[in-house]
């Protein structure tokens, strides 16, 4: 570049300039208007201003003069500067002035992002902004200058702020927080730069100095302005205060490119109009295709066809998944299918949101900055895709069902019929070779018409014929026009896609026979060697073979290495094989090895896992494969984590196939995995379904069982009264049989639940009982369990001194035990009892103790109450700021385990600290936020809680307003009869 105006003023391409001043002010001025001519009078009210001499044209004559001369010494053209009547110009090419380079980097940088290719953009923006040496021709005094420089410099405050966005959605947060923070400095006022840091702080935890940015903007605003923030500020400040942007972006990721399509065919043939069609529609910006046909039409195979074709102009993400929505396997649920594809995303699974809503607001954002292709696989019914659907214009989604998915809205249908006779025939020749096609073609068109021309039926057919050179076309013919029709539900009018896996059946071995059979009676997606093994119940080695053998066959997919599936169309072959009455056996033979491998090793995970030394409830029974069983068990949690998905359809091949006594064991197995992941909504419907498998059985303890721990899904989701009536029956049932250990269990979960729902008298009778009971039963493990339940609800009920000596007769057996989870109970519940007495140094030693043993043992529950109860003394001691993030900090760990009570009480609490910093107004929204979902929820405690909190923020400018929102504090507090009232009582003394 030959000119350089960002900055001081450049001449030459080096560091040389002009010096003398009036010179330097008509090349600015001449560069600023660069291939445009500028009046002699504009010139000379740049340089002189409002005392122009006689000579000004003249001495302005002078200054061109001199200008050529410095220029032409310089090595550029005399020519550069041109003389017209009407006043001077510049003419120089387009990558001679940095401003114009600027504005066309500027231009490609808009171009990418607006075509989604984000990392070209921020490239792209990065290249433009480095340009920049300082404000524009700065050093230049002269109004005319200056007013023209200072466009350009909001020209490049505006591309700063573009350029930031797509950093930000790129994941870069950390990087630009000292660079927005510098901006903000120098431009107080630009709400957009403002809010970015409000963001980028968000993005890696500092909520509390993201809010410290609003509140000091507030301020700027009101101060030189007599503003208030403007909208879009204002309602970032409510995400930020309310935590949903900590929940959202809990760590900064960078976005990679993400490639997870299947492998596309290489012989894809036909579909052509369809295809053209297809590309057609994409380009005019069509971003939703919806591709449905009947089953084995190859649906499948052209979608993914058409995503490897446009794959390059969508390389932030290609991803795949497979929604199950026409196969024996249950349809995956929107919230399933979220969680998978944000797990394709590389989000971490402790970082996907246990709630669809949480889920999809998550895909959502990850999705907002990439430009991506989306297949969304065998979709049921428009309810299950429509939740999926990015909002981001620049991405392409492409759905493919057996159903003509009316109802969603923007999509372009594309319906597959069978191939033509040509194409199928060509088909054929890919799979099997054209040289034999064109030696056989009548042969060639029979064999594609007694496949009903599906793509599916060809090429399982056809691969026979590939693998046996010796066979003519006419043998296959032959024998597709000789097998009867075992799968006359999927039908091409009169012909059947079942004649090609019935050949294709037929020609592997005896033993894969049986093994292939056996194996859709899997009830997942996925399996992996031992469970095949358990199936078939052969070695490992034998099992492996005949998977290799299936997997030649086209019988099976290896999906990815050491793990298989069955096409929806093969597994309903085999389980149409296995429905034979012969085979009634070998059938139920099959699935109860399935039901007893996963019964004993979740059983032997969560006796292992589980706070309670549970009695075996296996006692007298050995795993049909021990061998099996072991090797699983050994991956503890990790197993749980890949086949938890499963349990319900476990629990329903159970309970539909009459193996009671597995479906309710396979419920109760899988509780504390569901529990503590917060698939609540699992739990429930596996624990009901075991529930009816006990009442059928007529086993009144495991139907006593099975309530007890129903219960906890209840009593986690906040619906007390139900826990109540649920545990009152289990109680009942183990009074009447006798079983004093499971009634002292079960009467001491009881009573925390009536003391969530503020019957403390019961409560305490409950508490009572069960501990006598664990003292006469000389049952240390159970005596810790009613101390720490006794001392939460001695807690929440304000007995303190009571509640210190609880937890410390918990805290001397647990620790005799051993136990690092009882302990940290102990510990965290001695710590807040002393807190609320005032002994603080103690209280605080023990709530770091406690916080530390929790993170250790992974029990995030108990660790967001720590968080809050030290969070309560940090404000307590004056420091709102650090009191705020630790309230932050919990509401994160409570979310993660689902517990929506113990949300409330974390932002309640959040609240309080933000109106301890004075920010009234965002204390008074979180608060009113709060009392919304406290009354959703029922919590009437956390309601009132919540009404206390706007009776304060309005205490000095609405006494009035503060007095009626205390008045219904107190009603609740004393209807629930807990000690909060006496605190209400005194501030609306205070009121008058």
């Amino acid at each position: 570049m030959r000119f350089g105006i960002l900055g001081p003023l450049r001449v030459g391409g080096g560091g040389s300039t002009v010096t003398a001043g009036r010179d330097r002010v008509v090349l600015a001025m001449l560069l600023l208007r660069a291939g445009r001519l500028v009046p002699v009078d504009e010139l000379i009210d740049a340089v002189w201003e409002e005392s122009p001499p006689a000579t000004a044209r003249a001495q302005l004559q002078t200054c061109v003069s001199r200008l050529r001369r410095r220029l032409t010494d310089l090595g550029l053209p005399s020519q550069t500067i041109v003389t017209d009547p009407a006043g001077y110009g510049v003419r120089i090419g387009p990558a001679d002035l940095d401003a114009h380079v600027f504005g066309r980097a500027v231009e490609e940088a808009r171009s990418a992002g607006g075509a989604g290719r984000l990392l070209d953009a921020r490239l792209r923006y990065r290249a433009a902004l480095g340009l920049w040496r300082g404000p524009a021709l700065g050093g230049i005094t002269s109004r005319s200058v200056r007013r023209r420089a200072q466009t350009l410099d909001e020209q490049r405050l505006s591309v700063l702020e573009e350029c930031v966005d797509v950093e930000l959605r790129l994941g870069r947060a950390a990087e630009l927080i000292e660079e927005l923070a510098e901006s903000v400095d120098q431009h107080p006022l630009r709400e957009r730069l403002r809010g970015q840091l409000m963001l980028a702080l968000s993005s890696v935890g500092r909520q509390a100095d993201a809010l410290a940015v609003y509140r000091e903007g507030r301020r700027v605003y009101a101060d030189e302005l007599g503003i208030e923030p403007g909208a879009a500020l204002q309602e970032l400040h409510q995400r930020v205060l309310a935590g949903d942007l900590a929940l959202a972006g809990r760590e900064t990721r960078p976005v990679v490119p993400v490639r997870s399509l299947p492998r596309a065919i290489g012989d894809f043939t036909g579909r052509q109009q369809t295809l053209t069609r297809l590309m057609k529609d994409v380009e005019g910006g069509a971003r939703i295709q919806l591709i449905d046909g009947m089953a084995g039409s190859g649906k499948t195979t052209l979608a993914v066809h058409v995503a490897t074709v446009l794959a390059d102009d969508y390389p932030d993400a290609q991803l795949y998944i497979d929604l199950h929505g026409h196969s024996e396997s249950i349809p995956v649920t929107p919230s399933a299918a979220l969680a998978m594809l944000l797990r394709q995303l590389g989000m971490p699974a402790d970082q996907v949101p246990t709630s669809q809503d949480g889920r999809l607001a998550l895909w959502r954002t990850e999705l907002a900055g990439r430009r991506a292709l989306v297949v969304l696989d065998n979709a049921a019914t428009a309810d299950q895709v429509t939740p999926l659907l990015p909002n981001g214009s620049h991405c392409l989604v492409l759905i493919t069902s057996r159903r003509r998915l009316v109802g969603v809205d923007e999509g372009r249908p594309s319906s597959l019929p069978v191939l033509d006779s040509d194409e199928a025939v060509e088909l054929l020749g890919h799979v099997v070779g054209p040289d034999r096609v064109a030696t056989e073609p009548e042969a060639a068109h029979e064999v594609v018409l007694r496949c009903g021309y599906l793509p599916l039926a060809i090429r399982l057919a056809g691969a026979r014929l590939a693998h046996r050179p010796r066979w003519r076309i006419a043998d296959l013919a032959e024998r597709l026009r000789s097998r009867s029709d075992p799968l006359t539900e999927f039908e091409a009018g009169d012909r059947s896609v079942g004649r090609a896996f019935a050949l294709s059946y037929a020609q592997v071995s005896t033993a894969a026979q049986r093994a292939f059979r056996l194996l859709g009676l899997y009830p997942g997606v996925r399996f992996d060697t031992s469970v095949a093994a358990v199936l078939v119940d052969l070695s490992l080695p034998g099992t492996q073979d005949l998977l290799d053998e299936l997997v030649d066959a086209h019988l099976m997919e290896e999906a990815e290495p050491g793990r298989y599936r069955l096409h929806d169309l093969v597994r309903e072959y085999g389980r149409t094989l296995m429905a034979d009455p012969e085979r009634a056996g070998e059938r139920r033979d099959g699935i109860e090895r399935l039901l007893d491998h996963h019964l004993h090793v979740a059983m032997a995970i969560a006796r292992s896992g589980e706070l309670s030394a549970a009695r075996p409830l296996l006692a007298g029974t050995e795993p049909i494969r021990p061998d099996l069983a072991t090797i699983a068990a050994e991956q503890g949690s990790a197993w749980f984590d890949e086949n938890l998905a499963l349990w319900p359809a476990l629990v329903r091949l159970a309970e539909g196939e009459g193996f009671l006594r597995h479906c309710w064991q396979l419920a109760r197995a899988c509780w504390n995995a569901q529990f503590e992941s917060g698939r609540l909504d699992e739990l429930i419907e596996t624990h009901s379904a075991g529930l009816r498998a006990a009442e059928e059985l007529g086993d009144e303890k495991a139907l006593g069982t099975l309530l007890n721990y129903l219960a906890s899904a209840h009593y986690r989701l906040s619906n007390f009264p139900e826990a109540i009536r649920v545990m009152e029956r289990s109680l009942e049932i183990f009074r009447q049989l006798g079983l004093h250990r499971e009634y002292r269990n079960t009467l001491g979960n009881l009573g925390i639940s009536y003391a969530a729902n503020f019957e403390f008298h019961r409560a305490t009778e409950a508490h009572d009982a069960a501990r006598t009971l664990a003292t006469r039963m000389r049952d240390d493990l159970a005596l810790a369990n009613e101390l720490n339940n006794q001392a939460m609800t001695l807690l929440l009920w304000g007995w303190l001194d009571e509640a210190v000596r609880a937890a410390r007769k918990h805290l001397g057996i647990a620790r005799e035990l051993g136990d690092p989870r009882r302990i940290s109970n102990a510990l965290g519940h001695l710590g807040m009892a002393r807190h609320r007495l005032g002994d603080l140094e103690p209280a605080s030693r023990l709530l770091w103790a406690a916080l530390r043993m929790k993170r250790q043992v992974g029990a995030r529950f108990g660790e967001g109450e720590v968080l809050n109860e030290i969070g309560t003394m940090e404000r307590e001691a004056g420091r709102p700021e650090r009191a705020a993030e630790l309230h932050r900090a919990a509401l994160v760990a409570m979310t993660d385990v689902g517990d929506r009570t113990a949300q409330c009480v974390s932002r309640i609490l959040l609240a309080r600290a933000i109106l301890a910093q004075g920010d009234v107004t965002s204390a008074l929204d979180l608060y009113r936020r709060v009392f919304a979902d406290a009354t959703r929820l029922g919590v009437r405690y956390e309601q009132a809680r919540a009404l206390e909190g706007i009776g304060r923020c309005l205490g000095t400018t609405d006494p009035a307003g503060a007095r009626a929102y205390l008045g219904r504090a107190l009603d609740l507090y004393r209807q629930i009869d807990v000690p909060d009232r006496h605190e209400v009582e005194r501030l609306l003394a205070e009121l008058g």
